[in-house]
């Protein structure tokens, strides 16, 4: 008999597996992608949904021995009948199947009309040990057939479970718009250089470097030919000599805010870095999107705060990089507008590394689609202008044109704004804009606290200090804004509001 102390001890080390977190959630069932190269499968039935699945086994190289009397055969049956295949076959045998069908089989597959025939079906597989599937009937398979997305060598299976086969559908309509057609060709290529990488580069940075920088291409670039094998194989050579050979820097535009707004090819930047330097803006559901691994660094400049020195950000991307480190430098909005960019890029080709950008949703384009207009709406603005609101100074750029901006057939958004609101109105009616053009203030935009307001240029230095002027603010100056319904400022409460989802006319919206 165990002793007390035994017992107490297997109690503990039992109590503390209970409580140890779990690492995945549930799964309905395991998905698993079976080698059926060679292996016979018994199958019974001649019917259109038999069909099918007797060409996807084929497909995959199995052997398909198939049971049916010859007048049970469809139409569509007899032409995979007559199909060929590269390295499966299908043998049809004009008899029902019988007990000596399952003889050597891997899988057994029928489609039966009747419960009995499927109970009969089910039984006699399991009880040869053959694992088997009765089409459409959930209570007699021991394994199900998915919706695929084929790219073989690579191939997506997804299951709902059998509960929702037409949703499963439509999720591989979604996956087949994200994986291009010449993904066949490189998933080839891999298997033809994998066993270089594999031998000549250890594991870790180096072989990861490789794998990156070969999916990259693989989604960007064409199909392979000889010339992408020749680039793969010198990059396993250069990554031998110099394991910093796959130090390079990737621009992102993380949008304005909301994670959905992200381009699919920023995702993949994300999800393939090493590091990132995020700036203050960047929303935290931006960040869940990125490889769990990747180091994270808030570099973020904000007016008025302590923040990072444009120098010292260039100093860690060329750091990180020439150790051989992927790295994303993720910006709100698109880099290219206001983003201060040219000098990182000027910096990284300095240094000779490698440098690719991924342009984002600029921020003016989130503002026009939250206040349902167009910027250029052509019977009210022949142009748009992007503007600065903050100079390295603190103030509005001393060589703005204001005569130039002052145009009541143009739109005007001015970022970083907030600050400069007063002067910026005062200068626009100096210089002739009518006091009354609409304007549109918005500040968080896309985000759950995103606060909004129209009025006119006259109360614009109003309508911003109520929103706030320490957020990140976004002033949109034009007659397209006209159509947005003009709100009063009375009774508006900013704390109150934002982010409370209120939609009172008299009060900044929330989205």
């Amino acid at each position: 008999m165990p002793s007390a102390f035994s017992n107490s001890a297997d109690d503990t080390a039992a109590a503390g597996a209970r409580t140890r977190p779990q690492r995945m959630g549930e799964l309905a069932t395991l998905p698993v992608f079976f080698d059926l190269k060679g292996k016979r499968v018994a199958m019974a039935g001649g019917s259109d949904g038999a069909a099918w699945k007797a060409e996807l086994l084929a497909a995959s190289g199995a052997r398909v021995d198939l049971y049916c009397e010859a007048e049970h055969l469809t139409d569509e049956m007899r032409t995979v009948l007559a199909l060929s295949f590269a390295d499966g076959e299908i043998r049809h045998h004009d008899r029902p199947w019988a007990l000596d069908c399952f003889e050597g089989a891997a899988l057994a597959v029928a489609d039966c009309e009747s419960e009995a025939e499927a109970q009969s079906f089910y039984c006699a597989a399991k009880g040869a040990g053959v694992p088997v599937n009765v089409i459409d009937k959930p209570a007699f398979c021991q394994f199900r057939f998915g919706t695929i997305v084929n790219r073989s060598p690579v191939v997506v299976g997804i299951s709902t479970d059998g509960a929702a086969p037409i949703l499963g559908q439509a999720i591989r309509r979604r996956i087949e718009t994200l994986l291009p057609a010449t993904l066949t060709g490189w998933a080839k290529l891999a298997a033809k250089v994998r066993a270089e990488v594999m031998d000549r580069l250890q594991p870790g940075p180096a072989r990861r470097a490789f794998w990156e920088r070969f999916s990259d291409e693989a989604f960007t670039r064409k199909a392979p030919d000889d010339v992408a094998e020749a680039d793969a194989r010198r990059f396993v050579r250069d990554l031998v000599n110099r394991p910093q050979a796959g130090g390079r820097v990737t621009l992102v535009g993380a949008g304005p805010g909301e994670a959905e707004l992200l381009t699919l090819k920023a995702v993949r930047a994300l999800q393939a870095a090493d590091v990132i330097l995020f700036d203050d803006l960047v929303s935290d559901d931006i960040l869940e999107l990125a490889r769990r691994e990747a180091k994270r660094m808030l570099v973020g400049k904000r007016a008025s705060r302590d923040s990072c020195r444009q120098e010292d950000i260039n100093r860690m991307m060329v750091q990180f990089a020439r150790a051989g480190k992927h790295v994303v430098r993720l910006k709100s909005g698109d880099v290219s507008v206001f983003g201060r960019s040219g000098e990182e890029i000027a910096e990284l080709k300095r240094e000779g590394i490698p440098v690719a950008i991924v342009p984002g949703i600029t921020a003016a384009s989130a503002l026009a689609a939250g206040f349902g207009v167009s910027l250029t709406h052509r019977d009210r603005a022949q142009q748009v202008r992007f503007v600065t609101g903050h100079s390295q100074k603190g103030g509005l750029p001393d060589d703005l044109d204001w005569q130039a901006l002052a145009d009541d057939h143009a739109t005007t958004i001015f970022y970083m704004g907030g600050r400069m609101a007063p002067r910026i109105a005062q200068e626009l009616i100096a210089h002739g804009l009518p006091a009354e053009t609409p304007v549109a203030v918005a500040a968080s935009i896309s985000r759950p606290e995103e606060a909004r307001l129209v009025g006119t240029l006259a109360t614009l230095a109003e309508i911003v200090g109520r929103i706030g002027i320490e957020r990140p603010i976004l002033i949109g100056v034009g007659r397209v804004f006209s159509d947005c319904e003009p709100e009063s400022l009375a009774g508006f409460e900013p704390e109150r509001d934002r982010g409370a989802g209120e939609t009172s006319r008299l009060q900044a919206k929330a989205s």
